[in-house]
């Protein structure tokens, strides 16, 4: 393993970490906040050791799909770590564990608090808890790809994309990795600019706008307010509900609506199938709302609203959806698990996934009727692959396992089993509220240090697509690079 490279982008994503650190600093400065010298703090605590780590040049610039993993993993990590300084330099969050699970939280785009009273915090902080949301919706990585050029030779910067986008299957838009990296951040900064227009435009304080934008272009959920969005007006409601769903589109159907290509985007299965699950469980919640807790256009907004948010796995709420009917909550737990399409800043399994596997269903159910028959899986009128459907099938099975693990750790604090089921749903489909005791209404504040670091690690491992989390864990990769590492230095020793 090329520990090297691996050092030097860790590097590389702190010192990043510790400019994207001026941002919260400038606010703390406009609202006259002491927590300015917190942030000037931390961010220098970032350069000097990103600095130390990042300077030094690697023997090589060549990495794998197991560096891309390792080093995605490692960053995402180094990321949190640093970045729950603020909370506890401040104050805000005093308990180191909290405030890792608060930032994890925010990073992954998953939106579950520890905190009880949000208003009672400084804008600045505020600001920077929001704002994680927005670096990790498209990814860290995934800009750094895009204003450093890191690997070169037969090492590809598609592995580091590979590692931390969402989906089952990553391709380029150009044939650079570099340029498309760029032009994703590019769409993705655009779209955020034009939800914060839209907003200010509804009478939204520009503060909350651009925190809300945040949390809605991460599909992640923090909001600034103790209700979430249910304070604020129908129209800024409406906004927020179209935008979650924009961001939960595979970013490529954009690309290719910006160049003309209508006829492709709109031939792409996967998002023809979100729009019909959208619409279908709409409709389900719809009903019954309906006269049961609200009025026609309330029922049909809260619907829409809440179906986008769990959907896209943002966790913004609007109303207390753990009191509406069992059949509306059962829509909303399944949706949990779907979430949004590759390719986007939503988590989930991915609704590309559940075709991929629902075609494997009906082709093995036509198999017993025509046994000899052989017949190739179709997706957006392309030939799937074996390699893609055994990904596929692979993922399921590792993510099930991961599922029921985590929740049979949580389960020994005692609560009940619809509290540990959503809870382990929300965090490792990075969701931020499930039911009963981690309601919309209330947060994870109540659980032990030892069910935090558990969710921690599936908010970490449910953003990441699980590998590169479970690699980490591996005690034969680390072997085999000690012992690789060993090789090395003698070999050198028998060249002197």
């Amino acid at each position: 393993m090329n520990v090297s490279i691996i050092r030097r982008i860790l590097g590389y994503v702190l010192i990043l970490e510790a400019v994207m650190l001026i941002l919260p600093c400038i606010v703390a400065l406009i609202y006259g906040e002491d927590e300015v010298i917190t942030f000037v703090e931390v961010s220098g605590i970032c350069l000097a050791v990103g600095a130390a780590m990042g300077l030094k040049k690697p023997r090589d610039n060549v990495f794998y799909l197991k560096e891309g993993c390792v080093a995605t993993a490692l960053s995402w990590i180094f990321l949190s770590l640093f970045g729950c300084l603020p909370f506890v330099f401040s104050g805000a969050i005093p308990d180191f564990t909290n405030a890792l699970f608060e930032t994890v939280s925010g990073f992954t785009t998953t939106g579950a608090s520890i905190l009880n009273d949000v208003e009672s915090l400084p804008r600045s902080i505020l600001f920077w808890r929001s704002f994680t949301h927005w670096i990790g919706g498209m990814g860290i990585l995934v800009f750094l790809l895009a204003i450093v050029p890191l690997s070169g030779g037969t090492g590809s910067n598609i592995n580091l994309m590979k590692a931390e986008s969402p989906g089952p299957t990553v391709g380029k838009i150009r044939p650079k990795m570099r340029t498309t990296a760029s032009y994703l951040y590019l769409m993705y900064i655009a779209i955020t600019v034009l939800e914060i227009v839209l907003l200010i435009a509804g009478k939204m304080p520009v503060f909350d706008a651009v925190t809300t934008a945040f949390g809605t272009a991460g599909t992640g959920g923090f909001g600034i307010k103790n209700n979430s969005i249910a304070g604020y007006s129908p129209y800024i409601q409406w906004v927020v509900t179209v935008f979650m769903i924009a961001f939960g589109v595979n970013f490529n159907v954009y690309f290719l609506l910006i160049f003309g290509q209508f006829r492709r985007a709109l031939s792409v299965d996967e998002i023809r199938w979100y729009f019909i699950l959208i619409l279908a469980s709409t409709g389900i919640l719809f009903s019954a709302t309906y006269n049961t807790h609200y009025g026609a256009s309330d029922a049909l907004r809260h619907s829409a609203f809440q179906v986008a948010s769990i959907m896209t796995t943002t966790g913004f709420s609007t109303a207390d959806f753990d009191m509406w009917h069992g059949a509306a909550k059962t829509v909303l737990v399944m949706l949990m698990f779907v979430g949004a399409c590759a390719g986007s800043t939503g988590g989930g399994i991915k609704v590309s996934r559940f075709i991929v596997a629902g075609k494997s269903v009906l082709r093995e159910i036509r198999s017993y009727v025509h046994p000899k028959s052989v017949e190739n899986m179709k997706m957006d009128g392309k030939v799937l692959d074996k390699n893609t459907i055994k990904a596929t099938n692979i993922y399921l099975i590792t993510f099930m396992f991961v599922y029921a693990l985590s929740m049979f750790l949580v389960s020994i604090e005692g609560h009940d089993l619809i509290t540990n089921f959503t809870s382990v749903a929300a965090t490792i489909n990075n969701i931020g509220p499930g039911l009963s005791l981690v309601g919309p209404t209330q947060n994870f504040s109540f659980f032990g240090t030892f069910s935090k670091y558990i969710f921690i690690f599936d908010m970490l491992a449910g953003r990441l697509e699980l590998f590169p989390m479970l690699l980490i864990f591996n005690p034969i990769m680390w072997k085999d690079t000690v012992t690789q590492s060993v090789r090395k230095r003698r070999a050198r020793k028998n060249v002197k």
